[in-house]
């Protein structure tokens, strides 16, 4: 390990001696030590706590290797986190965006180091039932307010295209399936999926921010309160149909909890959790939604994130990521939302 450096994990796909070189001019004073530690998740994009002396940050760069097109797209997390500052959105605070890829071998952002809890699992384990209620309320609420946002006022207003964004996701991320398959295996519910959603597109035109991955493992609760007070990773981020994000969060009403954590056959009452419906009905209030979602949008969220964990998977597979276990966590999750996808579509006439 390079002089100076105090730790770094085993993995680490970057030079830690070049950060500690480039933080001794960021922040203006000599780094005697660095620390690095990957963050537990980041099986897209590798995220590492940093510490330098006293200050503290949270790294997050492109993986090595070839890369999918569009995909790892930090620096449209870069662009609408510091977009989102002066909203009622909470995100941390952003330092830096570095595009040179000379330097740690990819691009890759400085932010805030927030102080709070991130659950895993739906369940949220630890904590009481009327805080879990409380947290699901706060969950709804941030939702809401990212589809409440004046996008174009914050400055966001090309941050994707109008129009046909069903048709264009689909098609965009069946080309992607099709990359990945080799790697990730056959799939048949994945390709039921596919067929079902191209014939049943919706005529809908409703346009906001979305987050693209909008659940409770990409959210930081305050330490002890029961709130969100930070939205995380938002590569997938565009203007698109904001009940795409409610087919993501509400993912869990329909996974069981080995499946990323979700809610499937758990006594929800006795955990605080509400059910699916009511859940619904508070975003809808929360957001002024004019329409409600339905299998379709519950379908394109399972298909979505089938894709993505099959690209998980590939990645693991070709040494491109930073946890050991990716490549099997991929394979079973995509298997697992393309199963759980084809359960809703087959119960649709």
């Amino acid at each position: 390990m390079s002089a100076g450096v105090a730790s770094a994990p085993q993995g680490t796909d970057f030079d830690p001696e070049a950060l500690r070189g480039f933080l001794a001019g960021f922040l203006g004073r000599p780094v005697p030590e660095l620390s690095l530690r990957a963050t537990d998740g980041g099986m897209s994009n590798p995220t590492y706590f940093v510490e330098a002396g006293d200050w503290r940050a949270v790294l997050r760069k492109k993986p090595q290797g070839r890369l999918a097109k569009s995909a790892h797209a930090i620096d449209r997390e870069y662009r609408v986190m510091t977009a989102l500052a002066q909203s009622d959105v909470p995100v941390p605070e952003l330092y830096h965006y570095h595009e040179d890829g000379g330097l740690l071998g990819t691009p890759f952002y400085l932010m805030e180091r927030l102080d709070g809890r991130v659950f895993t699992e739906y369940a949220a384990p630890g904590v009481t039932a009327p805080e879990r209620a409380a947290m699901y309320a706060s969950m709804c609420e941030t939702m809401a307010r990212i589809h409440r946002l004046d996008f174009a006022a914050a400055g966001l207003g090309d941050y994707g295209r109008p129009g046909n964004y069903f048709s264009r996701q689909i098609s965009r991320w069946s080309q992607l399936w099709q990359q990945y398959r080799k790697g990730d295996g056959d799939n048949p519910d994945l390709d039921a999926m596919i067929a079902w959603l191209d014939a049943r597109i919706p005529d809908s035109e409703l346009l906001s921010l979305c987050h693209g991955d909008f659940r409770i493992g990409n959210m930081m609760f305050h330490p002890t309160e029961p709130r969100v007070i930070g939205v995380l990773d938002w590569e997938l981020s565009t203007l698109g149909h904001p009940l795409v994000d409610v087919a993501f969060n509400t993912q869990a009403w329909h996974m069981a909890p080995d499946e990323n954590g979700g809610l499937l056959g758990l006594d929800l009452g006795g955990l605080g959790i509400p059910d699916e419906a009511p859940y619904l009905e508070s975003y809808y209030a929360a957001a002024g939604s004019t329409e409600r979602m339905t299998d379709f949008h519950r379908v394109f969220a399972m298909f979505r994130a089938a894709v993505g964990s099959a690209g998980v998977a590939v990645r693991g597979e070709l040494g491109n990521s930073t946890l050991p276990d990716s490549a099997r966590v991929g394979h079973r999750l995509a298997r697992a939302y393309a199963m759980r996808g084809m359960q809703i579509a087959r119960r649709t006439a």
